[in-house]
């Protein structure tokens, strides 16, 4: 009988999961902690306690029964991280709306799908975000809402679209000012609130989420309130939170990262959320940290490499910062470092997961080895299980690579009204297979080592080659494309292309990427595109596109990054 360990670990924990709604979750937080700071928005000059917190969503959940919307129905939110997000998120989730959560950089085709997709009746969107004016992309899309009264949409392209409400400080034609909301709330849609409260289960679906697919657009990752929460919370202990930490959130809120690791992680710890911007700025971070004593900072590993480079850095006092979590990407060792060593982030964190798990699978401790803490993604999370299989799907040894698969209360529900990509997804074990190859040690700690499938992860942003090929193919001087990624030392990846154009034709790379320009999300237009005769093949006609990503990386004079 063979004595080989498993690639199995499974996360024990003497703390139980909450079975609680995130409006549980809020309201647990107001009464434990009422006064404490909850939220704080600098750019918008917003402060709001715990007890503040929770009777502003109150309010905002009765305005939004008010339109007319109705538990179970889909509700979408296009802005960046603005003080609206937080309370959208919470008042959809007190009335059991489903909140839908739509990338800020997506454009016209990637929005029409995703509100299609998934039927949402109401959006909730910024005016504009740096390029990207919202009202003029959606007033594209469905140009009929030039003429209607708010509430009364009725577009051919949105079938199902009925109620727009914009943060802009103005009224515009055929939209609800947010601001406005709280105004239409009533004592009766207040008593609905409390009503409703009564018949929702934490094992509802309450967010979707939209990831890249390697078959086409975007699927619907549909998580419930038990996913969430729980995931927050433990992501918490990881990192010893308590109510006298104070989190600096620079990560997007449409993402888990921000959404699930940054408020819910505050909220079930009663610690402060500090939003330092509308997006990304290292002189903000610095800035925020530094005024609001900050214990705790979020990020992607370009954003620590922004901060760490950033000319204020040197005056900055972080010497509030203990932890927090860096993600999205692998992380060059050498950062992991500078990191813990310059910005007194001594106790950082790394985590690893998926949109579809919630998203945390694994992190690493606080006071786990240094060499652990730089060279893998820590061990197995509280109530999760993880395995290791071979392409037959057997578990393979401690130290062997394979796929990674994930089991227990984070995995999804699915993907939205899709049955046969979540089967393709979710087998019939309960298992999520993340299509991450990995190797768990003896000691059960993980690390990454490459993707079963071809996915790009740059700047933390999951990128499928299929999605930005098949908008490709819609060029009509495209005969044939191969999208790969290639080593960039600021984003960990970039998009390259590789273009066959038909018989006859000519282009340049200016022209492919006015293509994209306005269509496709910034960071999926390709950075570097060669037009080319031919791909090299296999015998069996499959694209080799390692042959073509390594071509790129020497051509380029590219190295693969070490990485943790």
């Amino acid at each position: 009988m063979s004595t080989t360990t498993p690639s199995y670990v499974s996360g024990i924990s003497a703390t139980p999961l909450m079975f609680q709604t995130i409006g549980d979750a809020l309201e647990q937080a107001a009464e434990q902690f009422g006064d404490r700071d909850a939220v704080i928005v600098r750019h918008q000059n917003v402060r709001m306690s715990y007890a503040e917190l929770n009777t502003a969503v109150d309010e905002l959940a009765a305005g939004l029964l008010s339109l007319g919307l109705q538990p179970g129905e889909r509700i979408g939110i296009w802005s960046p991280n603005r003080i609206e997000w937080v309370l959208t998120q919470f008042a959809t989730a007190k009335i059991g709306l489903v909140l839908v959560n739509i990338n800020p950089a997506y454009r016209i085709s990637e929005l029409e799908y995703a509100l299609n997709q998934v039927e949402c009746k109401a959006i909730v969107i910024a005016d504009r975000f740096k390029t990207s004016d919202y009202v003029a992309m959606l007033r594209e899309i469905a140009p009929e809402c030039a003429d209607c009264a708010p509430g009364a949409l009725r577009s051919a392209r949105l079938p199902h679209l009925q109620s727009i409400i914009c943060t802009a400080d103005e009224s515009l034609p055929g939209m609800y000012r947010f601001a406005d909301i709280n105004a239409a709330a009533t004592a009766e849609t207040r008593g609905q609130v409390a009503d409703i409260k009564t018949t929702l289960d934490p094992d509802d679906a309450i967010n979707i989420q939209f990831t890249s697919g390697t078959t086409g657009m975007p699927k619907g990752a549909t998580l419930s309130h038990f996913n969430i929460v729980n995931n927050g919370y433990f992501v918490g202990l990881a990192m010893k939170f308590s109510a006298d930490d104070r989190l600096c959130i620079p990560v997007p809120l449409y993402h888990c990262f921000g959404m699930v690791m940054g408020v819910l992680t505050c909220t079930t710890h009663g610690a402060a959320m500090v939003f330092p911007g509308e997006g990304f700025d290292p002189g903000d971070v610095l800035q925020a940290i530094a005024a609001e004593r900050c214990t705790a900072l979020h990020g992607v590993p370009t954003m620590f490499i922004g901060e760490l480079d950033h000319p204020e850095f040197a005056n900055t006092d972080l010497s509030s910062l203990r932890t927090g979590i860096m993600a999205g990407a692998p992380c060059p060792i050498e950062v992991m470092k500078r990191v813990q060593k310059e910005m007194n982030m001594g106790e950082v964190t790394i985590a690893y997961g998926m949109t579809e798990t919630s998203p945390v699978s694994f992190q690493s401790g606080t006071d786990d080895p240094l060499d652990k803490r730089v060279s893998t993604v820590g061990r197995v999370m509280p109530h999760v299980q993880v395995k290791i299989i071979d392409e037959d799907g057997k578990v393979v040894a401690r130290g062997e690579r394979g796929e990674l698969c994930t089991r227990g209360y984070s995995v999804m529900h699915g993907y939205w009204n899709e049955p046969e990509k979540t089967a393709d997804s979710i087998d019939s074990g309960g298992w999520m297979h993340t299509g991450d190859l990995a190797v768990i040690d003896d000691e059960g700690y993980c690390n990454i080592v490459g993707r079963v499938k071809d996915m790009i992860i740059r700047g933390g942003e999951n990128v499928y080659p299929r999605e930005i090929e098949e908008y490709l193919y819609r060029h009509d001087k495209i005969q044939d494309v191969a999208v790969f990624g290639v080593p960039d030392e600021r984003y960990g990846e970039a998009v390259a292309a590789w273009i066959q154009l038909r018989d006859g034709e000519s282009a340049d790379e200016d022209e492919i990427r006015e293509f994209c320009r306005g269509q496709i999300a910034h960071y999926k237009v390709p950075a570097h595109i060669r037009f080319v005769n031919e791909f090299p093949m296999t015998v069996t006609g499959k694209i080799q596109k390692f042959v073509m990503r390594d071509h790129m990386a020497e051509e380029l004079g590219l190295d693969t990054a070490k990485t943790a």
